[in-house]
């Protein structure tokens, strides 16, 4: 039988079923009587065995020369290269591509370090299925803790980090190391002296060691609610309603350092600690506004009677002045004169006395020697 082969295939001899031989472009003629079959196979990609074994055709040395075989060991993982370029994630064990008109390879990587080095580019990790690999992401202020099989390992400062999934079971979690602000709002408190008010708290604090941290601690947040409200219990309940409201900082204070007491039992590091707003019952409200507004009234009559006293005692000491200085007295006569010729169109004066004394009788004396008519008359 005749075989025409082109310049881009290649031909599978088989006689009875059994690989003979590779032959290149050309005619062929074999006899089927005789048992013999060619098949006929493009020379591109990826080569089909036809059920034949790699290791029956590698035999052939024409076989050998126009193809290209590579293995991926255990515990590698392979990425395909067509032309130099990447080209896709080598999924299987083994690999058999035509070389004739492409250049095929296959670059192998070892997982059998866990973390996984900068050889494995962007690229690569695209094309690499997620099972195959863990991915943690430490930001800024942050602290990434990471387990071999359920071991620690060493901290992860900020950044990218890659662990391969062959050697190990990998797990990890990423801690917050920023400050961090807890509030404790509406606190109840009873005082010395049984009055009941309510309590808004603030505190700051950061993790201290994130090791230390997660051998101790499983909620933070809720453990350390509950620490601030037994200080604030235990130092607010001591003192009577009126110290509290006169000595707000200093309990701040007392809080603050009861809190830096505790910071070994909850691994953190308190910042600052303080009362922000005291609340008040309506009742007792009430009642101290009244007292508020009667010490400011009060008050406001002793500025009133000290003005006046100081009033009085400048005109005592201006009587002084003038009963001394006769022409500090004339000068006031002239400026109780000029106030009043402000006030009227015309002033007549009679009688032979002085200026300042009939002025006096006009504003209401009995002898008056003055008198003043605004329209001339």
């Amino acid at each position: 039988m005749k075989y025409m082969i082109q310049d881009n295939q290649a031909g599978f001899v088989l006689k009875n079923g059994i690989f003979k031989k590779m032959i290149p472009s050309g005619t062929w003629h074999f006899s089927r009587m005789a048992g013999y079959t060619v098949e006929i196979e493009e020379m591109t990609g990826e080569l089909d065995y036809m059920d034949v074994p790699y290791q029956v055709l590698s035999k052939d040395p024409a076989f050998l020369d126009a193809t290209v075989h590579m293995e991926i060991p255990d515990g590698f993982v392979g990425f395909l290269y067509i032309n130099g370029k990447l080209a896709s994630y080598a999924n299987r064990k083994e690999y058999t591509f035509w070389n004739v008109f492409d250049s095929y390879e296959i670059q192998t990587v070892s997982m059998t370090e866990t973390m996984i080095g900068p050889e494995v580019t962007r690229q690569m990790l695209a094309l690499l299925p997620g099972k195959l690999y863990t991915e943690v992401k430490v930001g800024e202020g942050e602290t990434g803790l990471v387990y071999y099989d359920n071991i620690l390992q060493k901290p992860l400062s900020r950044g990218i980090y890659r662990f391969w999934n062959y050697r190990h079971s990998i797990s990890y979690q990423v801690l917050d190391m920023k400050q961090k602000a807890l509030d404790i709002v509406g606190q109840e408190i009873l005082t010395k002296d049984k009055i009941g008010i309510r309590m808004n708290v603030a505190c700051m604090y950061q993790i201290r060691d994130a090791v230390e941290f997660v051998s101790v601690i499983s909620d933070l947040k809720g453990q350390l609610y509950s620490a601030v409200q037994l200080a604030i219990r235990e130092i607010v309940g001591n003192y009577k309603l009126d110290e509290i409201l006169e000595g707000k900082e200093r309990i701040s204070g007392e809080i603050y350092e009861a809190l830096k007491e505790r910071e070994t039992m909850f691994c953190v590091k308190f910042l600052t600690a303080g009362i922000k707003d005291i609340i008040l019952p309506g009742e007792i409200r009430a009642i101290m506004n009244s007292v508020l507004v009667a010490e400011k009234t009060a008050q406001a009559n002793v500025i009133s009677r000290r003005e006046e006293v100081a009033s009085t005692r400048s005109l005592l000491n201006t009587a002084k002045l003038m009963d001394e200085n006769q022409t500090l007295y004339k000068l006031k006569e002239l400026e109780y004169l000029e106030r009043i010729c402000e006030k009227v169109g015309e002033i007549s004066v009679n009688g032979n006395a002085g200026i300042v004394e009939q002025l006096g009788r006009l504003m209401g004396m009995k002898e008056a020697g003055l008198f003043i008519s605004e329209n001339g008359g």
